[in-house]
């Protein structure tokens, strides 16, 4: 059960409403319901994820580093849901479960992009320079990094808010690993 109240996008007014209304349309997902207590928290996923949508990295990469990030976090309510999302955007499910797992997924560029990932994680973004070269070295360039590193950034915000609100899944479960 939520710890924050629960928005209704049909009871939202104001700036709130507007989101729902507008760049939500359709979407009345629980953590953008849990989100809406404050327009600034709803705006600061929007304008970061709104960015993201015109980044060089592909959705299928983003998505990567968003299960690897919520994998590690332990956040049940994005791992179901970019388990969906990152099937949409063309990981298999096997491929899912790899990232999750931290083993190869066929794909030795995604690959080296989710071991960075990782580091990043392990290392709270005190990558080295041989971290750096080595995702450069997979045909990654300085602005596909600095993309990853937001991808990251957006990763740890929702996980931290879907932890700390207990939303709940409103996503297929994930497979088991």
């Amino acid at each position: 059960m939520p710890r924050l109240s629960v928005i209704d996008p049909e009871q939202a007014s104001g700036d709130v409403r507007e989101v729902f209304d507008g760049p939500l349309k359709g979407k009345h997902l629980n953590i953008f319901k849990g989100m809406a207590n404050s327009p600034a928290a709803l705006h600061a996923y929007l304008g970061l994820a709104g960015a993201l949508a015109k980044a060089s990295l592909s959705a299928k990469e983003q998505e990567a580093i968003q299960l690897l990030v919520s994998q590690q976090n332990g956040c049940s309510y994005c791992l179901a849901a970019h388990t969906a999302i990152g099937m949409k955007a063309g990981l298999s499910q096997d491929q899912t479960v790899a990232v999750r797992q931290g083993v190869p997924t066929g794909d030795a560029k995604l690959d080296a992009l989710v071991r960075f990932a990782s580091n990043l994680y392990e290392k709270k973004g005190r990558v080295s320079d041989e971290d750096l070269a080595a995702v450069k070295g997979a045909g990654y360039d300085d602005g596909a990094v600095a993309e990853a590193v937001a991808s990251y950034a957006l990763a740890m915000y929702t996980n931290a808010f879907n932890i700390a609100n207990d939303t709940e899944v409103d996503f297929p479960p994930p497979p088991s690993i």
